[in-house]
């Protein structure tokens, strides 16, 4: 297989008196401005584009005034989205990420209504649709209402990093709640607390319009499907805080019945049995239908509680690291294509921060990475589900997957530099890898960010 073939070609070039790495192109040039990926699904179907947001500041979306795309192979700029007169407090645009099928891209846009006083927020915004045949027509994916009576269907704050599922039917994200937030300022406790919910199309939501122009309605159905507690019982499953996440498989994972489970894996935080917090994995099984309300309250939520989960989800802890040396799990977490396994970071039993695999139906993770200094980032997966890249000591390495010794699976394909890539992502063909660079103009104050592809030629 390609993958096999290409890493046999790196060992090869390791021997010699200069590594083998494969060419570095950069795709935008533009120092007037940030191209960044942001670590989301930035290829279109075909292979030939990749989506960017333009945020004006290194770290951080608020300020982002477009989202773009640039042709990989004439190097070409489009404007997909652009919001006139965006300033540093909102609306802001930006995390874009393509459909796996179809040329439309989804994305972060903040409320229409900004100011210095009420600007972008991690509860002001949601998640938009722009077709790549009509730029700057944006449609409303998941509707906002933050006036009582509340919406089943709606959610009421912001939402975050929207990832398509592989199949293309289910939108997933982080969410945080503004009516939470504001019962949090009012009482000093910790309610402004990140989860993770998921839309659907399974019909739009209508929403009453409010004289702020806070409430937005949506064109697909949206739950919160993991519930978060603000001081969790120590020892407990019980968690905080939920990010980090990604859909399992192209359409779930496999159930010893032979059945696909919809699901999304994700870092929660739970408390030790001392109270420390302490970062797990965890999975959530998804049901078909998101509109049911389940037992711990309704899906619209209350004044005084969260958007509740649909009955049918099932929240369940992989890693138990809480009590070892080196407690805690990372990384942005993502499955193989076919949803057996689950990518993650954690520490060895030397502390060094190594890539993990882990069954969604749980059982003992299985270390991947032997490097002797931490990995970097989160991984991406071959379509063939048999390599997983990543970035270590400043550089992107291809691991493959199987009973070889380490030093034969693992291969840079690009040399180390002084500061690492970022945000690395794979096309749906294989063909290419994308990342950033924070490139230097004439000087320090002109850093932006770039985004350079290597490629790998096919595996078809």
């Amino acid at each position: 297989m390609y993958y096999k073939m290409l890493i046999g070609m790196l060992i090869l070039g390791s021997c010699a008196t200069t590594e083998f790495y494969l060419k570095e192109i950069q795709v935008t040039n533009d120092n007037t401005k940030n191209h960044d990926l942001d670590n989301n699904d930035n290829f279109p179907p075909d292979g030939k584009w990749l989506v960017y947001d333009t945020r004006t500041a290194l770290g951080g979306v608020g300020g982002s005034p477009s989202v773009e795309r640039v042709n990989i192979e004439t190097k070409a700029t489009e404007v997909l989205f652009e919001i006139p007169g965006n300033t540093e407090f909102g609306p802001g645009a930006g995390a874009a990420s393509y459909h796996p099928t179809e040329n439309k891209v989804i994305f972060i846009h903040g409320l229409p209504v900004c100011t210095e006083k009420n600007p972008y927020q991690q509860w002001r915004r949601s998640g938009v649709i722009v077709n790549d045949n009509q730029p700057n027509m944006a449609i409303n994916m998941d509707a906002r209402d933050v006036t009582f009576p509340f919406t089943p269907g709606a959610l009421r704050g912001g939402t975050h990093r929207h990832e398509w599922s592989r199949d293309g039917k289910w939108v997933g994200y982080t969410y945080n709640d503004a009516i939470m937030k504001k019962l949090e300022d009012s009482t000093g406790i910790k309610w402004n607390l990140r989860t993770i919910a998921v839309s659907n199309q399974q019909h739009p939501v209508i929403v009453d319009k409010d004289d702020a122009g806070e409430n937005v309605a949506g064109t697909w159905y949206s739950a919160v499907v993991v519930r978060v507690v603000p001081d969790p019982k120590p020892g407990s499953d019980e968690i905080s805080n939920a990010a980090s996440d990604s859909w399992i498989g192209t359409s779930g994972y496999p159930k010893p019945d032979g059945s696909k489970q919809m699901a999304r894996a994700f870092i929660g935080k739970v408390n030790d049995n001392n109270g420390k917090p302490v970062d797990e994995l965890f999975v959530v099984d998804i049901p078909e239908a998101i509109n049911v309300p389940g037992e711990y309250g309704p899906l619209e939520g209350t004044p005084t509680t969260s958007p509740m989960p649909p009955r049918g989800t099932v929240q369940r802890r992989l890693t138990h690291t809480a009590n070892s040396q080196f407690p805690g799990c990372g990384g942005v977490v993502r499955s193989s294509f076919d949803g057996k396994q689950i990518s993650f970071l954690a520490r060895d039993t030397k502390g060094v921060q190594q890539v993990f695999l882990i069954s969604p139906l749980g059982g003992e993770p299985v270390q991947v990475t032997e490097h002797h200094s931490d990995v970097q980032s989160g991984v991406r997966w071959s379509d063939d589900n048999q390599s997983i890249a990543y970035i270590w000591d400043n550089s992107i390495v291809l691991c493959e997957i199987s009973d070889q010794p380490f030093e034969k699976r693992a291969k840079r394909l690009t040399a180390k530099t002084t500061e690492a890539p970022s945000n690395l992502v794979w096309s749906n063909d294989g063909r290419t890898m994308a990342f950033n660079r924070t490139v230097s103009g004439d000087g320090k104050s002109d850093q932006k960010k770039q985004i350079f592809v290597i490629n790998l030629g096919t595996n078809k």
